[in-house]
């Protein structure tokens, strides 16, 4: 079972990041590149169709996660490891980010 995200940047609809069982993909919506004003979630993440594969979580996203003892209080109120950083990202960055970019949970149907 994958664990998947998706990626708004400004309240639209960008993307999605997912789990694989080689690490991790991050895919922008064709809808999102064909908006010419359209800008990209991150400086590494420029938009492309192609998807982006990392072994590890992208350091953008990584980035938007909390640490010290906020990060303690998260893993321990929502019973995820320490090192479970993508589901903290799908757990917790659905709001209240710094900058424009937010991830919601998908969840499977």
């Amino acid at each position: 079972m994958s664990r998947r995200g998706k990626v708004y940047c400004g309240g639209t609809l960008a993307g999605r990041i997912e789990e694989t069982p080689d690490g991790y993909r991050f895919t922008y919506e064709a809808s999102y590149l064909a908006r010419p004003e359209a800008r990209s979630v991150s400086l590494t993440l420029s938009k492309r169709p192609e998807p982006y594969v990392s072994k590890a979580l992208f350091a953008f996203f990584y980035g938007l996660l909390a640490e010290g003892i906020l990060k303690d209080t998260q893993c321990r109120k929502l019973k995820l490891a320490e090192d479970d950083h993508f589901g903290r990202l799908l757990k917790t960055a659905g709001s209240d980010t710094i900058g424009a970019i937010t991830v919601e949970e998908e969840l499977e149907v």
